[in-house]
């Protein structure tokens, strides 16, 4: 009886050695690599600049994120004496002052594979305290739907407010995150680090 007793005690021994050899545990198990934000699909950097100050940052985002760049223009440009908001018989002042007067045609507003698209980077000068309203009819053009959306603004001395907000109610749809509103001169270095610190 003894032999048979001790006969199944090494045989449930060797089964369970069998079964631990086959099965790997949590520790040696391959972990799952993170994908940086920027390779669950194409970047679109979309911008108005208005004195070349918010292109550059465009530029700093396009490379750091290898995305596609999409300049705003209007169908009537504006001159250096348009956009001096000093001047109160300006273009600027007078749009701002008439808000019926913010329409501003744009000679594109929508982008050739628009859904390949996963994020889009919105750029704009601060102009009193909001988005400048080039940019405006884009947003109005496009559904942001299943897209996350980043706005950037430049300025030398106003903060990016209530921009971003503004332009996500005027959207009515995508995922708008809070954004970022740089210095004028800001160098490349700063752009890159707010970059990476969205995909952390």
């Amino acid at each position: 009886m003894k032999k048979i007793i001790s006969l199944f005690m090494a045989l449930g021994m060797v089964l369970s050695l069998a079964a631990c050899s086959t099965n790997q545990s949590p520790s040696e198990s391959t972990p799952e690599e993170q994908r940086p934000i920027d390779e669950a699909g194409k970047t679109l950097v979309v911008y108005y600049s208005a004195t070349g100050n918010t292109e550059n940052v465009a530029n700093y985002i396009a490379t750091a994120t290898d995305g596609d760049l999409f300049e705003l223009e209007p169908a009537e440009p504006y001159s250096d004496a348009d956009l001096n908001w000093t001047d109160d018989n300006s273009r600027v002042v007078r749009e701002h002052d008439n808000p019926d007067e913010r329409d501003i045609a744009l000679v594109k507003s929508t982008v050739e594979n628009w859904d390949e698209y996963d994020t889009i980077f919105i750029g704009y000068p601060i102009w009193w305290g909001i988005a400048a309203w080039p940019v405006d009819g884009f947003i109005e053009e496009n559904d942001f739907t299943g897209k996350t959306v980043i706005p950037f603004a430049t300025s030398s001395s106003s903060g990016l407010g209530k921009s971003g907000k503004l332009l996500a109610q005027k959207a009515g749809t995508g995922d708008w995150q809070e954004g970022k509103r740089f210095r004028s001169g800001v160098s490349e270095s700063d752009v890159t680090a707010w970059v990476e610190s969205l995909e952390g």
